[in-house]
């Protein structure tokens, strides 16, 4: 069910005039507005039902009818949720309170990224690494722990794969992109202006780019081919940068699994093929043999 919450939410960025006063109504009055009608609404909201129905499709709804059905469902889900522990992390906080609240945040963005995966966007991004000649990673600051993952991951199928860690490196690696490679940004706010340099490069090379980012309009976004939509409930102290890097790292294991999967019997091997083994310590005697001091 997609989040109707959520996309109001990150949808304020980009909202029409016309629009902001329907998507306050229902951000500040959900359960009132899951019973109302498109026209009980635009009354409400002093708007027109052809804003709202238009509103409705740009967030990815067939229309009111739809929207409202996901909006009371989430609703009645959000009710067996202990929303308490979604709270900011304070100082009068125990460690068990901390462990609660972080650890809560982090499943909560990964549900609410369940709820943004458009099905048929996701089988388009992985048709396209299937058939790309390389997949080039791009990713600043914690976005490109996220890409490092990726990396290795892809590297593990014997998919070719680049990734630069300093920004000068990437954006020479976007330069030397052909057309049949693709782009897998990384990127929360979509703003980063080092990737948008290197997202113009990629555009001119003739490549196509995947972005994985939050659900709303950024010089990013405007210039991918394909958009993956992450949400993120962050704390205060690591703002944009704990529970987006989770909502992150499990797009790219949705990304590595489904691609895995087009093949299933090759990637099984390449698995196998690239395991390393560990040595396994039955004994101390053991540990010093392996540690060459016996």
């Amino acid at each position: 069910m997609k989040s109707v919450l959520v996309r109001l939410n990150e949808y304020q960025l980009q909202m029409t005039p016309a629009e902001s006063e329907v998507v306050q109504y229902i951000l500040h009055h959900p359960e009132k507005a899951a019973e109302l009608s498109v026209h009980e609404l635009s009354a409400r909201a002093f708007s027109s039902s052809a804003t709202i129905v238009r509103m409705c499709r740009r967030l990815g709804f067939d229309g009111y009818k739809e929207l409202r059905r996901s909006l009371q469902y989430e609703l009645a889900v959000r009710k067996q949720s202990e929303l308490e522990k979604r709270d900011e992390v304070s100082r009068e906080d125990s460690l068990e309170q901390m462990v609660d609240k972080i650890t809560y945040k982090n499943i909560v963005s990964l549900e609410e990224t369940k709820n943004l995966v458009d099905l048929p966007v996701l089988q388009k991004c992985v048709d396209l690494l299937c058939v790309a000649r390389n997949i080039c990673l791009f990713g600043i600051g914690s976005s490109l722990c996220v890409a490092r993952d990726a990396y290795l991951k892809f590297l593990r199928l014997d998919k070719a794969c680049v990734l630069n860690d300093d920004w000068h490196s990437q954006l020479l690696q976007a330069r030397n992109m052909r057309p049949e490679d693709v782009g897998l940004f990384i990127s929360y706010s979509g703003q980063t202006e080092e990737l948008i340099k290197c997202a113009e490069a990629v555009k001119k090379s003739g490549a196509k780019m995947i972005l994985i980012t939050r659900f709303a309009a950024s010089a990013l976004s405007d210039l991918a081919d394909y958009n993956l939509y992450v949400a993120a409930n962050e704390s205060l102290f690591r703002n944009g940068a704990m529970s987006s890097r989770i909502s992150q790292l499990n797009m790219i294991d949705i990304l590595y699994t489904a691609y895995a999967n087009t093949d299933y019997e090759r990637s099984m091997a390449r698995l196998c093929a690239t395991h390393i083994e560990k040595p396994n310590y039955k004994n101390a005697k053991e540990v010093k043999r392996y540690a060459g001091t016996e």
